[in-house]
């Protein structure tokens, strides 16, 4: 999440910020750890009842606005307005019988998310893959934690989770701070040869300058300037009728009725002209014997890429692709600043530099500094709350994280590509979507009153100009 907040934002709107985000971060870290161990001794100072019905309150709010959100945004918003309501009716029916649901329901997440890393891990074998079996470890031994009853029998459940959420939050707020102190550009997207501060300004200034709005209701027209992000999904690119298979070929791969396996593609496309679509130069035998080998992110699976030149072209030799996400809200001189330093490279991997993880690195290139963009004319913190209370955020963080970890997907692209496309043209809150369509209602409301009281005094004054004759 830190990298995500430093794209969005841009170091130099960070920079200046860093000792009050150092100074949140420790408080909120102090806290949680108080919170967490107030917990440990069964006699609980931390106040459930309010929180509880807060949690309750947000939720039921959530829901009431969740049905205004566009495509994604409305799914996130309700399962974001279940989960917070499910949470707080399970402590309020009973604080043993619901504690322990709780409990089990956070270890069981815990304990799927710490397998799923060590494992994915074990086999990808990317660069940092000791480091993430060691936070698999970590989130197994979380699970073990919430699985058994000592010490509070599971009357600690809420407790431990706020406070593991304070010292999580906090910790990534100081390592966010200590980040952006040294730094003079953005090392999530900036090319080894970095242009000089006025090219960085006159592209901010290129790209603020097409922004004519501060939220958007929906995705852009047709007919409008926009980055697209092309993606064949597995199924949607297989050449025969693909055997489904739940998740497995949502992210990772389809298999055909000959046994042919079928990954998907991702690209990435731009009105400027910039086109990013990698495959590899000679096809991969993708059978089923070998695939497992395939998988590893090693230099003896390196083989040499192509980059297609157009999507056209790309479309026309193979199929349309499925899906396609458009943002508004890109600068293309950083875009075409990555482009010119990416393509100097055409090595390809099928799970360390594939098309996917490609259009991934290139989109937070463009998008950098989106949110600064947007909402940066507000003044003070407001983007950056803006941007943290964003339920897309945390979205973004978790498929970053699983990609991070395991290999990028087209399937895992889509779904960053869409949660970013809310964090960089943001949607209107649900309630003041729910104001302007109640005011809009209000005012058909009283012209459809008026029409109906003119045509009835019309009908009126035909009526005694009858009787009169």
């Amino acid at each position: 999440m830190v990298r995500l907040v430093m794209i969005l934002l841009g170091v130099d709107y960070l920079r200046t910020r860093w000792r009050s985000l150092r100074i949140v971060g420790c408080i909120s870290v102090l806290l949680g750890v108080f919170v967490f161990s107030d917990a440990l001794d069964g006699a609980l100072y931390f106040p459930i009842t309010p929180f509880v019905s807060l949690l309750l309150l947000e939720g039921l709010a959530t829901l009431a606005v969740a049905w205004t959100g566009m495509g994604g945004q409305r799914t996130l918003r309700y399962v974001k307005g279940i989960g917070f309501t499910t949470a707080a009716a399970l402590i309020l029916v009973g604080h043993q019988h619901g504690n322990f649901i709780l409990s089990m329901i956070f270890g069981t997440l815990f304990l799927a998310d710490g397998l799923l890393q060590i494992v994915s891990a074990k086999v990808v074998r990317f660069r940092t893959w000791r480091l993430a079996m060691i936070g698999g470890a970590v989130e197994i031994a979380l699970a073990i934690f919430f699985y058994q009853p000592y010490p509070t029998h599971y009357v600690g459940t809420v407790p431990y989770c706020v406070g593991l959420g304070l010292i999580f939050g906090g910790w990534n707020m100081i390592l966010l701070s200590a980040r952006v102190r040294r730094l003079a550009t953005n090392p999530a997207v900036v090319a080894s040869n970095s242009a000089a501060d006025a090219g960085i300004a006159a592209a901010s200034a290129l790209a603020a300058s097409r922004l004519i709005a501060h939220e958007w209701d929906g995705p852009p027209a047709a007919d409008e300037a926009a980055l697209t992000v092309h993606v064949w999904t597995p199924v949607g690119s297989a050449k025969g009728e693909a055997r489904r298979q739940l998740i497995v070929d949502r992210y990772i791969a389809a298999v055909d009725r000959n046994g042919v396996i079928s990954t998907g593609h991702a690209a990435l496309e731009s009105p400027e002209g910039v086109y990013i679509s990698l495959y590899p130069g000679v096809e991969i035998d993708r059978s089923p014997d070998d695939f497992a080998r395939l998988l590893r992110a090693t230099r003896e699976n390196d083989v040499p890429g192509l980059f297609q030149p157009d999507y056209p072209t790309e479309s026309k030799a193979w199929c349309p692709s499925t899906v396609q996400v458009r943002i508004r809200n890109y600068d293309p001189v950083r875009l075409r600043r990555f482009w010119d330093t990416y393509r100097q490279d055409t090595t390809y991997n099928l799970t360390h530099r594939n098309c996917s993880s490609s259009v991934s690195r290139a989109l937070e290139a463009a998008i950098e500094g989106a949110s600064s963009r947007v909402w940066g004319d507000l003044g003070g913190w407001q983007p950056f709350l803006r941007v943290i209370s964003t339920p897309e955020l945390w979205v973004a963080a978790q498929v970053r994280k699983r990609a991070a970890t395991m290999a990028w997907t087209p399937g895992l692209t889509l779904d960053y590509a869409r949660a970013l496309s809310m964090l960089a043209d943001p949607r209107p809150s649900g309630w003041v979507k729910m104001a302007r369509l109640a005011v809009r209602r209000m005012v058909r409301s009283r012209q459809q009153w008026r029409e109906e009281a003119r045509h009835a005094h019309v009908a009126d004054d035909a009526a005694r100009g009858t009787v009169r004759e």
